[in-house]
């Protein structure tokens, strides 16, 4: 859940009146919102450095206030005072609408083709007439941030750019250059940088070099100009310094740029009507695409939705008339009014909450707005006594006597590399099923694991140091590709063992085999039971494999592994494994 922060003083003058730090607790509680801290700028650096860097540092109380991540409209001082007037029936929900300009021609924001490579979309909007104080021009920042770690994503589908309209002119170009071709003075700095100069420079810098990795292997890097050439932003990076906003500015161009059109179209809109909150007017911009395609941004629209009075009294556990229900609604900034047709309401949904998409969420307002504590407490209709899955059952069991076998038990993550389930293995990526993660953050989490081996192999090689034999099982999902499953994936149960010591040890394994099946009642015969007979498989060491068939159906393997498999996990000595399904076995 995102944090805001506000000043204590300023947010109880704007809401009207003061109240004791319970009863803020209290009303947050009340709206969904949670009282997470309260502090001062002094207690925080006193607390992450120390007294001597908190001299001098001010005394104000801050309220730090978490809000639920679906609610954007929050994340600004403004947003939250508006948020609570009304839900304290003392403000009506205001109505939002984009103006066009009263004076010259409306801005211009032209999309190049070359744009496709890398950010295809973008938007635009002016803001008029602000007047900045000390503490609007932070929120205004403030709030631009809370968006971009947000519903942006850390600027990976949406990076918004400000600029002050009066320093440059339009109408803008946002199009794709290779690297070397862009060069401009970014933001806070003192001179020129062409684009790679920039990645470079902003490799070691504490907040952006965590947005480098969007574009940087990209052919071209985005870029926007105006119409005399002056560089205004490189997103989803840095803006230009020519045109950085300040106290003094009076009127704001904004830019998004985007990967992703659906965040973007949810985004501008909200966007817009936060900064209605300051008191700006926002005018409308256009757009033109590289096909030629005119769009009027903001668009600020409106929907709306009907859902039955009996539909959210079923849901919530209440009993209230239409006409109540219609008032808790509004009072959540959804206008509604019953439509006359039995107990039927019409809702109508305002661009600032891009989270309502389904009658859940709008019944999910009316609790909040009724008060969860205020719910009747009743016994529920249907009586149920809970049970253990079968497979996490059979898992407990053959966890306590593996363990009794004289096995350590491992836990390790589900995700890795693709090099481990692979190349180190002797296999071909291609070969292994494996789902593979879009966005992986490391090298190390990069594909869902389609064996339980490479986890104990890599276990071990971190504890070589303890004394031999080093005896591991584990008993956990593997993921595999499925297409006759409405996911495309599933997973499955898998027991892995291995044995690692100066010599092989191939025959621990194979009583281990032999004690599992014991355990799990299957007897020693090809047909009616268990067997194995020798395979080919690279993982393991040539003639030292054995494939496991149970009722003539195969489960699994054991044997010695490959020396160049142990090598690759930094292992020295000989080992054993035995790998399995015991889903079968149910």
């Amino acid at each position: 859940m995102p944090t805001v922060g506000v000043k204590r003083d300023i947010l109880f003058n704007a809401l009207g009146r003061s109240y004791t730090d319970e009863e803020f607790d209290e009303l947050c509680f009340e709206f969904g919102l949670e009282l997470d801290e309260i502090t001062s700028e002094k207690e925080i650096i006193s607390r992450e450095q120390g007294d001597s860097k908190a001299s001098g540092a001010s005394d104000v109380i801050l309220y730090k206030i978490d809000v639920p991540a679906n609610r954007y409209d929050l994340l600004c001082l403004e947003g939250l005072v508006r948020g609570l007037q009304v839900f304290k029936n003392k403000l009506e929900a205001p109505r939002y609408s984009r103006v066009s300009p009263t004076t010259g021609e409306v801005q211009r924001l032209i999309i190049t083709k070359e744009t496709a490579a890398v950010r295809p979309h973008a938007v635009a909007a002016v803001l008029r007439n602000i007047t900045f104080t000390k503490e609007r021009y932070d929120s205004f920042i403030e709030l631009q941030e809370k968006l971009h770690q947000n519903v942006c994503r850390k600027r990976s589908l949406v990076a918004i750019g400000t600029h002050d309209l009066d320093t440059i002119s339009g109408p803008f170009t946002y199009t794709a250059k290779p690297p070397g071709d862009i060069s401009f003075k970014p933001l806070n700095q003192n001179k020129e940088y062409t684009a790679s100069q920039l990645m470079s420079l902003y490799k070691t810098d504490s907040h952006l070099r965590h947005y480098l990795h969007i574009i940087e292997d990209k052919p071209v890097y985005p870029v926007i100009y105006d119409s005399n050439g002056v560089v205004l932003s490189m997103p989803p990076i840095i803006n230009g310094d020519h045109s950085k906003i300040s106290l003094t500015t009076k009127n704001v161009f904004i830019e998004c740029t985007a990967t992703d059109l659906t965040k973007i179209c949810r985004l501008r809109s909200l966007m817009a009507t936060l900064f209605c909150l300051l008191s700006i007017r926002v005018e409308e911009a256009e757009v033109v695409y590289p096909d030629g395609k005119t769009c009027i941004y903001p668009e600020l629209a409106y929907r709306k939705e009907k859902l039955t009075g009996e539909f959210i009294n079923r849901k919530v556990g209440i009993s209230e008339p239409t006409e109540n229900i219609a008032q808790l609604l509004t009072r959540m900034c959804l206008l509604s009014q019953p439509t006359g047709a039995g107990d039927e309401i019409e809702v109508e949904i305002p661009p600032t909450r891009p989270d309502v998409i389904h009658a859940c969420d709008i019944m999910e307002d009316a609790a909040i707005a009724y008060g969860f504590n205020n719910i009747t407490r009743t016994t529920p209709r249907t009586y149920t006594v809970a049970n253990q899955f079968p497979i996490n059952k059979l898992t407990e069991l053959l966890r306590q006597d593996l363990a009794a076998a004289g096995f350590t038990e491992a836990l390790n993550f589900a995700l890795c590399s693709q090099e481990d389930i692979a190349d180190k293995l002797g296999k071909k990526i291609s070969e292994t099923r494996a789902v593979h993660i879009s966005n992986p953050k490391t090298a190390e989490f990069q594909v869902a694991r389609t064996s339980l081996l490479p986890g104990l192999l890599k276990t071990v090689a971190a504890n070589r140091k303890m004394p031999l034999p080093l005896k591991l099982f584990e008993i956990s999902d593997v993921v595999l590709k499925d297409e006759t499953k409405d996911v495309g994936a599933r997973n499955s149960r898998r027991f892995c063992a291995i044995y690692y010591n100066k010599s092989p040890g191939f025959e621990v394994i194979h009583g281990l085999l032999d004690r599992t099946m014991q355990l799990l009642e299957v007897k020693a015969a090809r047909e009616q039971g268990y067997h194995i007979q020798a395979a080919d498989d690279s993982t393991f060491f040539p003639g030292r494999c054995a494939e496991i068939f149970v009722h003539g159906k195969s489960v699994g393997r054991l044997g010695v592994l490959h020396p160049d498999v142990i090598s690759r996990f930094e292992l020295s000595m000989p080992c054993s494994a035995l790998e399995m399904d015991i889903e079968p076995f149910l």
